[in-house]
């Protein structure tokens, strides 16, 4: 999401949608912790609605990657190197910001927050540690990371689907279909006490000495990437009474399910909860498709507001994590005591997604900052 200065108006439009998606989500993460019932249901609710934000950001590359022209050294060098200076940047920046905003405010009352883990110590132990993997302060930068494994196989992939029939490429979604179904049956094996291997409960292959099961290699977000491109080159031809008549109850079953599985989780499975947000299953595919499909069909043409917001998304994705925690004290101390939590996150997501606009288009107007955040 961070490449394109191409702008097609309703991928424009999708991008807007997919980061203010991914701000309510981190928004709504002070829900998992909330001891009023109502407080968690809620919260829950609106990060249900918006679980599709990743999905949505990993279908555009798809649409705006493949196919590529580029050779795969030359594809590696432009792509990657682009990543390279926000990730480092952003890694080494946000646990400093975090380890500032707390020790100077007098602590972040962030319910997830752990307070004790920002002494200077720690704090540069987290910036020199990044390229092992994010730590909390970074916890939006894990897409980075993934994103960088979906570079390095588009050129593969693009190789082949320039030359991959329709049908061949939609055998494949449904394959990679199947495949959003597995973290339900991994649940249901380890529940229901099945054992293959001795004292293991994997299924399709996979054990304690091998993760490389049946379904490995066709699965995760590379099926997202290619339904973006399948979905642009070959678009839906609906009505839309089709159109709604499929989305809407789709979006609406994604929504529930997400939802009810979590509270049920939550309940009868804590340890599994994650379940419930993982984004490659099949409930969080039923809310991602509906709103590129509906968004894709509204055909919405280019213009130079849609274009200059898309064109802050990559930074905003970046920048925001660290402001939805100083926005959240914010408005935990302004609004009135007992204000239902699900009112602060609206408020605290479009003030930070506001905020981190006009950082964001500040910093694209310098050639020094522009790198950091486009």
């Amino acid at each position: 999401m961070s490449e394109q200065k191409k702008h097609i108006g309703w991928v424009d439009m999708l991008r807007i949608i997919a980061c203010l998606f991914v701000v309510v989500s981190h928004c709504s993460d002070p829900c998992f912790v909330a001891a009023d019932r109502t407080d968690f249901l809620g919260g829950w609710a609106i990060g249900s609605l918006v679980r599709c934000c990743v999905p949505l950001f990993v279908m555009m590359s798809g649409v705006l990657l493949l196919p590529t022209s580029m050779s795969l050294c030359e594809f590696y060098s432009k792509r990657l190197k682009r990543l390279a200076v926000p990730l480092v940047f952003w890694s080494i920046l946000l646990p400093f910001l975090f380890y500032f905003y707390q020790n100077l405010s007098g602590g972040c009352s962030f319910p997830l927050m752990d307070g004790s883990a920002y002494t200077l110590k720690d704090t540069i132990y987290k910036s020199l540690t990044f390229f092992l993997n994010f730590n909390y302060d970074t916890t939006p930068l894990w897409y980075l990371y993934m994103l960088v494994g979906l570079y390095f196989i588009i050129p593969i992939l693009n190789a082949w689907v320039r030359n991959a029939s329709q049908k061949e490429i939609k055998t494949f979604l449904i394959v990679w279909g199947v495949s959003l179904f597995v973290p339900y049956i991994e649940l249901f094996a380890r529940e229901t006490g099945f054992v293959g291997y001795p004292g293991s409960s994997d299924v399709f292959g996979v054990c304690d000495w091998n993760v490389f099961g049946t379904f490995y290699y066709v699965s995760g977000f590379v099926g997202y990437l290619l339904l973006g491109y399948y979905l642009k080159t070959y678009p839906l031809q609906w009505s839309w009474k089709k159109c709604l008549s499929i989305c809407v109850p789709m979006f609406a079953v994604g929504v529930f399910t997400t939802f009810v599985s979590l509270v049920l989780l939550v309940k009868h499975v804590p340890s599994q909860m994650s379940l419930s947000w993982l984004f490659c299953t099949a409930n969080v595919f039923c809310i991602t498709f509906p709103v590129f499909a509906v968004t894709q069909k509204i055909n919405v043409a280019p213009s130079p507001f849609l274009s200059k917001v898309a064109s802050t998304t990559f930074g905003i994705y970046l920048s925001h994590f660290f402001f939805v925690h100083v926005g959240y004290d914010f408005f935990h101390a302004i609004l009135p005591e007992g204000t239902p939590l699900i009112i602060l996150i609206i408020c605290n997501s479009f003030a930070t997604f506001a905020v981190c606009y006009l950082l964001v288009s500040t910093m694209l107007r310098y050639r020094l900052t522009k790198r950091l955040v486009a």
